[in-house]
């Protein structure tokens, strides 16, 4: 077992998860990125709210977590991007692609 990190985000839309999700993965940052529809509700500014949105799981490297996160957050169109990692375990094949596919050191 090897570890590896997972990063997930919603954003306003598929196109906007899709736009950033290439970006990622182009920039070295991520190996791959999942995309989803989600209904979230939420409060925001006092008030309770329900959008369509779409969530992404990026995978990636332990020791580019935050940094992917902040990226994400730099090109996210939210006033506030809800953006979580965590590290999980996964086989040695996989985290040996993800070492091969995330090029920033």
């Amino acid at each position: 077992m090897s570890a590896i990190a997972l990063v997930r985000a919603t954003f306003a839309d598929r196109a906007e998860a899709e736009r950033i999700g290439r970006a990622m993965i182009e920039e070295g940052l991520a190996a791959c990125v999942n995309v989803e529809p989600v209904r979230s509700l939420f409060r925001w500014q006092g008030e309770l709210c329900e959008e369509d949105e779409a969530a992404a799981l990026f995978k990636t490297r332990v020791g580019l977590a935050e940094r992917l996160a902040e990226r994400i957050a730099a090109l996210h169109s939210y006033e506030l991007a809800a953006i979580e990692w965590w590290t999980v375990e996964t086989s040695a094949a996989v985290a040996a692609w993800i070492e091969s596919a995330t090029t920033v050191s």
